[in-house]
């Protein structure tokens, strides 16, 4: 049973990240998605890197150039120590002889990697890493300890450093019924309604459920 947030450390301690998360720059979808904080801090101290907004960097300097946002959607579960790579490649150019992030060349050696995002019902286990500019699919799943570096499709597993796929969570054919039913745009009620259908995996069954509630309520 998942606990509201405690002050004592247990492993079912979890913060709720839109009761929480107070950067601008993080857009959290629903009220459902949570970063599983027994083991560490809150999700903005020691999940979120090098994404402009805090209260530090907000009363310190003024970007001088787009900030990537980050995009979180409904239903998510972050594990224990996850970190997500924001702020592009951090004044480090690979494509200059020096790394070296000097002053005077501050604006020419910063490079935007685009938006994270990561897809309603998506798991990221304990550990991952998510670097900048990747989208994570719907209930896709980032295994522990796996370092994402390009982007995971829906309903996929990827695992290892660099993350590569391992399997289809279902048959592709499900995955596109699933895609197709839009499960996290609909409303609370039929979401409730449904819910046991959606904690189990008879595809066809949810299909005929979900086509007999919206025809019920018409």
């Amino acid at each position: 049973m998942i606990e509201p947030h405690q002050a004592t450390k247990h492993w079912s301690k979890v913060e709720y990240l839109h009761e929480t998360v107070r950067n601008p720059n993080i857009h959290v979808r629903g009220t459902h998605s949570y970063y599983s904080n027994a083991w560490s801090g809150s999700f903005e101290e020691s999940v979120v890197r090098y994404l402009y907004g805090d209260d530090y960097s907000l009363k310190a300097w003024e970007p001088a150039w787009p900030i990537d946002q980050l995009h979180i959607g409904d239903y998510v579960c972050i594990g224990a120590e996850a970190v997500i790579l924001l702020g592009g490649n951090h004044t480090h150019r690979t494509d200059w002889f020096s790394l070296y992030p000097f002053p005077e060349f501050i604006l020419e050696s910063y490079a935007g990697k685009g938006d994270t995002i990561i897809g309603d019902g998506a798991w990221i286990g304990m550990r991952a890493m998510i670097l900048p500019g990747v989208a994570i699919g719907e209930g896709a799943i980032v295994a522990s300890g796996a370092i994402v570096t390009k982007n995971v499709t829906p309903y996929s597993v990827v695992a290892g450093n660099p993350a590569v796929p391992v399997k289809l969570r279902f048959p592709a054919t499900t995955v596109e019924k699933l895609l197709a039913l839009k499960v996290y745009d609909w409303p609370s009620s039929k979401f409730e309604a449904l819910k046991p259908l959606l904690c189990a995996s008879d595809i066809e069954a949810l299909e005929l459920a979900s086509s007999r509630y919206d025809e019920g309520n018409a």
